[in-house]
């Protein structure tokens, strides 16, 4: 490959959440003596990023100024080319697009125009943490819909289901995650479009939350929400960012995409009603060294680097009877439930956490994004330390 996916690169005091948490005993239980920590819980990648990312960087703070500025037109420009290469969406403009302080943020200012506090928000089960974390924080009652597995496993959304809480509970705002987070799902078009008619139906508004959508697996397309119709175009806003694709999630740079004027400005508006809503001149120069050639070149060779992972880690835990897992069609996030294993070994979900982090496998608590039995894996990191930590799993886990 042209791009390193291979080294082992240390990141102790290099601003790393993923490791510093454990080293401080703020992540995990305790790890021990003769063990190294793997981080494979919060969702960024131990993959050193494209190079024309950090040379944008470095150039640009060679300008000794960092003062107030405006994106220009190639920071536009980058972004509706993105989505025309890998979504095949065209049409997209400046006037479409919006920068957010991360795609949360941009859930939250979305909420708080589409509805009121207090109000009730239809959002699938499991669910990603962050999504809780902003419905609850900002006054939101969360109503789950439940997916559900089909007799292959893929994991599918329960439309009746869907059409009940909608009507019972009085809802008019939904989060819609594609692909899914923490299931890997790609939704397939004929899936978007049966939701998007739903919302239609019932004129639910929707926040779609797309930040994975360029990590997907050989065999699978994402179908951009706002695609499949002229009111799905109007009635959704849209989020991403390159953090996830690029692993910049520490410089925070996320956007929107809103194609329905009066909602883009209500957006707007809300936003910048708090003063912060401001992008941070290296993000953007961030993104501007991503979205060059050689990032659409490292994001292919991504793809078949985490394929790779996706297909070692599936095939390694089959082998134990009662762990049982979803190959995922995108993201770099494995979701597994214990459930029989832990009943037939007479064992809890809390047990298989500790075993794991006893030896350096630091996975996270499934439960926290509604899988009573759990667990959550990143498979981002190089081969050979997805192979150790399969090793210790094998060793010291299940057994």
């Amino acid at each position: 490959m042209k791009y390193d996916f291979t080294s082992i690169i240390d990141r102790t005091g290099k601003d790393a959440i993923a490791l510093d948490a454990i080293k401080t005993g703020h992540y995990g239980g305790g790890l021990r003596e003769g063990f190294d920590p793997i981080p494979m819980w919060i969702a960024d990648m131990s993959f050193p990023t494209v190079p024309t990312i950090t040379e944008a960087l470095v150039e640009r703070a060679k300008h000794p100024m960092f003062g107030y500025f405006d994106p220009y037109d190639d920071y536009f420009e980058a972004i509706a080319k993105w989505h025309e290469v890998h979504h095949g969406i065209t049409g997209i403009t400046k006037d479409h697009i919006g920068y957010e302080n991360g795609v949360l943020g941009g859930v939250a200012t979305a909420l708080s125009v589409l509805c009121s506090r207090g109000d009730n928000v239809l959002v699938h089960s499991p669910t990603y943490i962050g999504f809780t974390g902003v419905l609850k924080n900002n006054g939101y009652n969360i109503i789950h819909s439940a997916l559900y597995q089909d007799e292959e496993g893929t994991w599918r959304m329960d439309f009746e289901d869907m059409e009940k809480k909608i009507v019972e509970k009085k809802i008019h705002a939904a989060i819609f995650c594609s692909p899914h987070n923490p299931t890997g799902r790609v939704w397939e078009r004929r899936e978007v479009e049966k939701a998007m008619e739903l919302f239609k139906k019932y004129d639910v508004e929707v926040v779609s939350d797309e930040i994975w959508s360029d990590i997907i697996m050989p065999g699978y397309k994402h179908v951009p929400t706002q695609s499949v119709s002229e009111d799905a175009k109007m009635r959704t806003v849209a989020l991403y960012a390159p953090s996830k694709t690029f692993n910049l999630a520490g410089l925070v740079g996320s956007y929107h995409i809103i194609y329905n004027k009066k909602m883009k400005e209500r957006c707007d508006k809300e936003s910048s009603l708090c003063h912060y809503n401001s992008m941070n001149v290296m993000s953007l120069h961030a993104l501007l060294g991503a979205y060059k050639p050689e990032g659409y070149e490292w994001v292919e060779e991504l793809r078949q680097v985490i394929s790779a992972n996706i297909d070692y880690a599936c095939d390694f835990l089959s082998q134990f009877p009662g762990v049982e897992v979803a190959k995922p069609q995108g993201t770099y996030m494995l979701f597994v439930d214990c459930k029989k294993w832990c009943e037939a070994n007479g064992k809890t979900i809390e047990d298989v956490l500790h075993a794991g982090w006893d030896c350096g496998v630091y996975w996270q608590d499934g439960r926290s994004f509604h899988g009573p039995t759990h667990l959550r894996l990143n498979l981002a990191l190089p081969m050979s330390r997805l192979q150790e930590a399969c090793d210790r799993m094998k060793n010291y886990v299940f057994v």
